[in-house]
């Protein structure tokens, strides 16, 4: 895979829209989750923090902690992307969500449906700043973030 050609443009769509995410995040967390519910309701099982209870949890540090670190993961492989053309996770931090991810019977199709949650949670958050171009550059990080994380799931597998 070549360099992934990411603008300057991308990246501050993302940084300036995570800015804003950030100032509210126990609402966003719960938007965000709730969203992966209602297109995946099967997905409850996979996550720890929600396996026993009907309803997502309102301030569950847990979810918060996941939540955030699925924005700022994105948020980070836009710089990434933008300053080194391609995503520069440390190869632990891969080791260790490939590991999990494969632990927690993760799928393909799981992450476009986070990818789906992430895409409602910034249409909220952002209101009227939301536009196709933001929504671009942040599904553009995370697919990118995704096939990083699948190549590495891949080779936990092997």
């Amino acid at each position: 895979m070549g360099e992934i050609v990411f603008t300057e443009k991308q990246e501050a769509l993302v940084k300036e829209s995570w800015e804003i995410l950030k100032n509210d995040i126990p609402k966003y967390s719960l938007h965000f989750f709730s969203q992966i519910l209602e297109i995946a309701p099967a997905a409850k099982d996979m996550f720890s923090f929600l396996r026993d209870t009907d309803e997502v949890p309102q301030n569950n540090p847990k979810l918060k902690a996941h939540a955030v670190k699925v924005f700022k993961m994105t948020c980070e492989t836009a710089i990434q992307l933008r300053e080194k053309g391609k995503v520069a996770v440390p190869d632990t931090t891969l080791q260790y969500l490939g590991s999990v991810h494969l632990k927690s019977g993760v799928l393909d199709p799981h992450f476009e449906v986070v990818k789906e949650a992430l895409v409602r949670t910034l249409k909220e958050g952002l209101g009227e700043k939301y536009n196709e171009e933001v929504e671009g550059a942040w599904s553009q990080a995370y697919d990118h973030l995704a096939l990083a994380i699948k190549a590495e799931m891949k080779q936990e597998d092997a």
